[in-house]
């Protein structure tokens, strides 16, 4: 099971670093930076306590606003992990709409105090309703996490497929994620009609690939691979 995906040979950064600008090969970077992270602010906008059309309307929004060139033309890969960027910019996203929203009711009686003026770290903590930061970047990292690991099994599923061992995956993929309850290793050996000792094998091997596989996802939204270990760690957290 050798090589990867096309999506994995660079680093979201170097993605972002491509997706600016108007050729068609910043507008793929962008397609790829939208597809792959779609679902984790859909999920984090929902879980925020939005209702499923309104979430889904303001990630399609946010990812229009990204696929129109404005999203990603800060962006700066020094500065240090793609995940707390994609954060910054989903706030600001969020900081705007609330703008407009409040813009419309000024004619109600609703008070409305200006940003402008204020420097980007103060906009940051008020650029959202949400009372509590760091509640809004656990979940959104959760949502992240979430995002990686299936990122990593699709990984592993993409390369059970091309070396032919589709079943394989299919029935031991329950045990990367924990013991399954309804399927026993004597179960999964007989229907892969291995040996107990041969599924046992299979699993380790399957695990140890997985970790490989969300370490390479991780490393891809890092600049500074020192980070590799703190990051794996943060996930491991986020999921708890």
């Amino acid at each position: 099971m050798n090589g990867q995906p096309k999506a994995f040979d660079a680093t979201r950064w170097t993605l972002v670093l491509r997706a600016r600008g108007k050729s068609e090969q910043a507008r793929v970077a962008l397609a790829e930076l939208c597809e792959t992270y779609y679902a984790s602010v859909l999920h984090f906008l929902q879980r925020e306590g939005r209702i499923e059309d309104d979430a889904r309307e303001l990630t399609q929004a946010f990812f229009a606003t990204v696929l129109t060139g404005a999203g990603f033309e800060a962006a700066d890969p020094e500065r240090g992990r793609f995940r707390s960027y994609l954060l910054g910019a989903l706030k600001h996203f969020l900081s705007d709409q609330r703008k407009s929203e409040l813009r419309f009711k000024r004619g109600a009686g609703v008070r409305f105090e200006s940003l402008e003026g204020a420097d980007s770290e103060e906009q940051a903590g008020l650029e959202v309703a949400d009372d509590s930061p760091s509640e809004m970047e656990a979940r959104f990292d959760r949502e992240w996490a979430l995002a990686a690991v299936g990122r990593g099994m699709a990984l592993l599923e993409q390369e059970f497929a091309r070396s032919g061992k589709p079943d394989q995956f299919s029935t031991l993929k329950p045990w990367l994620m924990g013991e399954p309850a309804s399927l026993s290793q004597a179960d999964a050996a007989r229907s892969l009609r291995l040996s107990e000792g041969a599924v046992k094998v299979a699993i380790h091997r399957l695990r140890k690939r997985f970790r490989e596989a969300v370490r390479s996802e991780i490393s891809q939204t890092l600049h500074d691979p020192s980070q590799l270990d703190d990051e794996m760690r943060h996930l491991i957290n986020a999921l708890a």
